[in-house]
């Protein structure tokens, strides 16, 4: 997944012409921020509802975006953020994690204008068309700065869906045999003190997909099989003897023979690092820690909105996935020309962001259709029809009716409906579950 999306070689991502944009209508996929405005604008009052509750800080808050695509939730997030005037002079840094530098790019262009880049260590630097916000380009949160005395607002929207799954599949022992059969004659051997007696986790790998057999020739007719399969490992590799023990959850499915799962470590790593920068590290000695994961918070603050689909407490099996022009494919065909994507493992991202910090508390998932609701998407787009009417233009019915339409495919939640299949999650900081953020439960808090 990671070669085939990110790679600088024809990556999906990261290679693009001129003709070919992968989002929006004329592209392959469209998320929920190029629907409809609203979206990214719930998304700021989310993060001013956070910021109302924990105090309403006055300087160091940061506005972090891993996997921003082309910029369109942060710029509704910063027009919304900017009119709440105390936050606004609170942020100090934006910040989004792109490894494309191509939509880097496009990410600038709508939210500093012509603006140009500047170097930075380890990255890129431009200021925004909003209150000239100084945003910084990172491909990889490690290199976002990450101190104590900051409070950071991180959002993650269809992020972690692109994130690269190990697949395991469990396998029966197998029959183990007293005689070997040589050139000589048969041979008999004793049993193995190694060998497995009972069920154990075998790696999907993925593998070039045989040729046609010349004795059973395919059809001239016949699609083209894709170029590429998933095959079971003829043995155990490293990820299959290791990840599959890290949770309770994965051990249960074990002796269940056939079983699927998939695991996704490097997104336990980004979330694990949300809850740190939120949170603070839990105190290790452990040499193996660097000195970024070693930070501490006299006063977990911030809070992560983890925007994507998936089960909401199911472990996912087989939903890797290739989608190219708005419609599902095999994602073993034409790689890096086509969108790969993965369910995302809610519950194991929440046991992955408790287990680095003792300093926060995870809330969710619940379904996108109930987050939206919660935070006003229906008076929103009450307000946008209400000044629509009030301008009196011409076309007013015609654009009220797409602002309507907009919301319903944002919140549907009947059989594959975008309300039902995204889900939203957050960190925040620990407080023993006495305050339940908007969205998920509570109410807007200000302390003051």
């Amino acid at each position: 997944m990671r070669q085939c999306l990110t790679s600088p070689d024809g990556g999906y991502y990261t290679t693009r012409s001129p003709s070919k944009d992968q989002f929006g209508a004329t592209g392959d996929f469209v998320t929920s921020p190029e629907i409809s405005q609203i979206f990214g604008e719930l998304v700021g009052i989310w993060m001013v509802t956070e910021w109302l509750a924990q105090g309403r800080k006055r300087a160091g808050v940061q506005l972090i975006e891993v996997g921003p695509g082309r910029g369109t939730l942060m710029d509704d997030m910063l027009r919304t953020v900017v009119n709440f005037r105390g936050l606004a002079s609170a942020v100090e840094q934006v910040y989004l994690v792109e490894a494309s530098s191509a939509l880097r790019e496009t990410q600038k262009q709508l939210l500093c204008g012509g603006e140009p880049f500047e170097e930075v260590k380890d990255g890129v630097l431009c200021k925004s068309k909003y209150n000239k916000l100084p945003i910084t380009w990172y491909e990889d949160i490690r290199y976002v700065p990450n101190e104590p005395s900051k409070t950071p607002f991180i959002v993650a929207h269809e992020f972690f869906d692109a994130l690269p799954v190990h697949a395991f599949q469990s396998v029966a022992p197998e029959p183990s045999s007293s005689i070997l059969t040589t050139p000589t004659g048969r041979l008999p051997i004793s049993k193995s003190p190694l060998q497995s007696k009972t069920a154990h986790w075998r790696e999907l790998l993925v593998s070039p997909t045989p040729p046609p057999s010349v004795l059973n020739p395919k059809p001239v007719t016949d699609p083209l099989p894709p170029e590429f399969q998933l095959s079971v490992a003829k043995a155990s590799t490293p990820p299959s003897l290791l990840l599959p023990t890290l949770s309770a959850r994965y051990r249960a499915l074990l002796p269940q023979i056939g079983s699927v799962i998939e695991i996704s470590p490097e997104s336990h790593s980004y979330v694990a690092e949300f809850a740190r920068r939120i949170g603070g590290a839990i105190p290790t000695k452990a040499s193996s820690i660097t000195a970024q994961e070693q930070v501490s918070k006299s006063e977990p603050s911030g809070a992560a909105l983890i925007l994507d689909y998936g089960p909401l407490d199911i472990i996912p099996a087989n939903t890797l996935r290739g989608i190219r022009s708005h419609k599902q494919t095999s994602p073993f065909s034409s790689p890096g020309l086509v969108d790969l994507s993965a369910d995302v493992d809610f519950t194991a991202l929440a046991e992955a962001a408790i287990g680095a910090s003792e300093g926060i508390e995870v809330h969710g998932p619940v379904e996108q259709g109930y987050w939206l609701e919660s935070v006003g998407i229906k008076e929103r787009a009450q307000i946008l029809s209400k000044a629509i009417d009030k301008e009196g233009k011409e076309g007013s019915e015609e654009k009220k009716r797409g602002i309507k339409q907009s919301v319903d495919r944002l919140v549907e939640r009947g059989g594959g409906g975008m309300g039902r299949i995204y889900k939203a999650m957050a960190i925040v900081p620990e407080g023993s579950g006495k305050r339940r953020p908007v969205g998920f439960g509570g109410n807007v808090q200000n302390p003051y």
